[in-house]
């Protein structure tokens, strides 16, 4: 039997809580089954969330099912995570807080008026993130962030439509949205993005020139 997807939902914040991805209120988690799209709700603490907490709503954002707890709201991520699930036929959606994608979006290049860029490449967990492989360049666009999350979705659809190879969508200074078939590839992925942001932010840090470390390439037969 196939288990709630509200329970996966409660599951899923509570180790990225622990992974401290979800801190404060931050964050947050959506999955679909069919038409129905289950969402944590917004503005709670991540790792105190019960299964019956979650919201049910369809693919136009309408809600189909509310929570028990009338006081809790939906998630102003849900435009968000309804542009993922249109624009790339999602299974889960889910954003982050993760400090290792936040400090390397300060570091992205502009490509347009809102919307940069972050290239990634020569790294075994590259391997991680559909369509890539390890002498691949992975480049994840970066979209300035917004006082109000919702204001958000025009750029985050932009990006999607100009990187269809990004299964994710960083956002300036705040965190990031990654999408997946399924909420295993979609938290795997995540995983992956989050490894080489910090192993990145690391060598910056370390005074080691990314094009040096990558300098080494397969020889030529």
């Amino acid at each position: 039997m196939e288990k709630d997807p509200r329970i996966t939902i409660a599951e899923m914040c509570q180790n990225f809580y622990q992974l401290g991805w979800v801190s404060g209120t931050g964050g947050g988690i959506s999955i679909r089954r069919g038409e129905k799209i289950y969402m944590a709700p917004s503005g709670v603490e991540k790792e105190k969330i019960l299964p019956e907490d979650c919201f049910v709503v369809d693919m136009k954002g309408e809600v189909l099912e509310s929570p028990r707890n009338a006081s809790l709201k939906l998630t102003e991520c849900a435009p968000l995570f309804l542009s993922a699930f249109e624009l790339r036929n999602a299974g889960a959606v889910l954003h982050s807080h993760s400090s290792n994608v936040v400090l390397m979006t300060m570091l992205a290049r502009r490509i347009d008026e809102d919307l940069s860029v972050l290239e990634f490449t020569q790294l075994e967990m590259l391997k991680g993130i559909q369509g890539h492989g390890y002498y691949d360049v992975f480049e994840l666009p970066v979209v300035d962030n917004t006082a109000r999350e919702c204001d958000l979705t025009d750029s985050l659809r932009k990006a999607i439509d100009r990187f269809p190879n990004s299964p994710a969508v960083a956002v300036r200074n705040h965190g990031i949205y990654v999408w997946g078939p399924d909420e295993v590839k979609a938290k795997t992925q995540a995983e992956c993005i989050d490894f080489v942001c910090e192993v990145y932010w690391k060598m910056r840090s370390a005074g080691i020139d990314s094009h040096i470390a990558t300098a080494a390439q397969p020889a030529m037969r």
